[in-house]
């Protein structure tokens, strides 16, 4: 009787179950899908993006700061519209070639490349920043080395303005171009002798010659390198004392601003290595500190002048030469020429050939900067003192720099 009542009860059960499934069943197989409403979607009022406080609200006032004067350098040429042209190999045989085989001249027909005239296009490009108010711009010298070529600078806004160009560095890859204008927005100049391992960088640049002002974020991955960089042209040019970063620097951004987070310039982005990953330079912007000053007050970048020709010295050119000093600048003249000018500021001195220059204003001369590059920091007529070896004695004298002809 048990077992029969709680067979009962289960049947019950599972009848109650069955039943009430069917009902909610039904009552869902009324609802179309149009009927089954979710709640609107409310649009949230647009906001000026805040950056948090701290690093990322310092790199985002940083490029706010400079950005109004970087600029985008667009390089165009004339250059040759070459076309397929019509040409006859045989127009110039003898009659009897005509007669012979039974048909003209004109039966053959060839092709073969030929000038139609000149179109101006654009070739290249790369970046800058303006330095003053009524329009100096710094750049690279490999961007503007084309004398035939025609350049135009983008402001941020998008103003095209016709470039020409003021001044080139004869040793360093800087160059000044004018633009014409009034109160234009400027840099700040940091002090890249204040820059250190690990801090961050931030290059802005014209990246690829198509993307402008291209920002990119890195740290300061190493300091006074020398290296050898090639540019578009083919020609190979040694740079001294550049800054190393790991922010990207591309094709185009060449002569762009590297900033610190302070949105000031700490150097100029001049050269990438090719097929690495995040191994870009930059010269130190003191620099260039002496080309932007001597442009605005002489309208030419003047460089100071010592008159030697050196050799730098290693150890294994020490023993070379047979001189007991490792480092430094060894005074030697070439087949062609004098160790030391006559007349030069060098030989007003009493400097000659075999002399060994140590120091220039106690800046070491070694294979980290060269004797080209400490007298490219003075000015003509700066004094600057020497620390001279000649043999095993040492001395210092002070030499008066002139200015270097062309």
């Amino acid at each position: 009787m048990t077992r029969i009542q709680t067979f009962a009860q289960r049947y019950r059960v599972h009848i109650v179950i069955a039943i009430i499934g069917f009902v909610v069943g039904l009552g869902l197989s009324f609802l179309s899908p149009q009927e089954v409403v979710s709640p609107p979607i409310q649009d949230q009022p647009s906001q000026e993006y805040r950056a948090p406080e701290g690093y990322e609200q310092a790199i985002v006032s940083a490029v706010q700061k400079a950005s109004p004067a970087v600029v985008s350098i667009i390089v165009s040429k004339d250059v040759p519209i070459i076309e397929q042209c019509p040409s006859n190999p045989f127009s110039n045989t003898p009659r009897g070639f005509e007669d012979f085989f039974g048909f003209g001249n004109d039966f053959f027909q060839f092709y073969e490349p030929c000038q139609k005239g000149t179109e101006k296009r654009e070739i290249g490009g790369g970046s800058g920043f303006i330095v003053s108010s009524d329009g100096l711009i710094v750049t690279n010298k490999h961007v503007v080395e084309d004398d035939e070529a025609q350049y135009s600078v983008f402001s941020n806004d998008g103003t095209e303005y016709k470039a020409t160009i003021e001044a080139v560095h004869p040793t360093l890859d800087i160059a000044i171009i004018r633009i014409e204008g009034e109160n234009l927005p400027t840099v700040t100049l940091g002090n890249s002798n204040e820059v250190v391992l690990g801090q961050t960088t931030i290059a802005i640049g014209n990246a690829l010659g198509e993307f402008r002002n291209t920002v990119s974020v890195g740290v300061v991955s190493g300091l006074a390198r020398n290296v050898a960089a090639t540019s578009a042209r083919g020609g190979t040019e040694i740079i001294e004392g550049v800054i190393q970063t790991d922010a990207a620097i591309n094709p185009g951004n060449s002569g762009g601003p590297l900033l610190n987070t302070k949105g000031e310039v700490i150097g100029i982005n001049t050269a990438m290595v090719a097929g690495a990953q995040g191994i870009g330079f930059a010269l130190p912007i003191n620099a260039a500190k002496q080309s932007i000053q001597s442009v605005e007050t002489y309208g030419e970048i003047q460089v100071a002048y010592l008159g030697v020709r050196y050799v730098m010295l290693t150890p294994e050119r020490a023993e070379q030469y047979n001189v007991p000093q490792k480092e430094g600048a060894l005074i030697k003249g070439l087949e062609e020429g004098l160790a030391v000018e006559v007349g030069s500021p060098a030989y007003q001195a009493g400097l000659r050939e075999g002399d060994v220059i140590m120091e220039v204003d106690g800046v070491k001369i070694d294979r980290d900067t060269s004797l080209a590059y400490g007298i490219s920091q003075k000015n003509p007529g700066d004094t600057v003192r020497l620390k001279i070896a000649r043999g095993e004695e040492e001395f210092e004298i002070d030499v008066i720099l002139t200015k270097r002809s062309e």
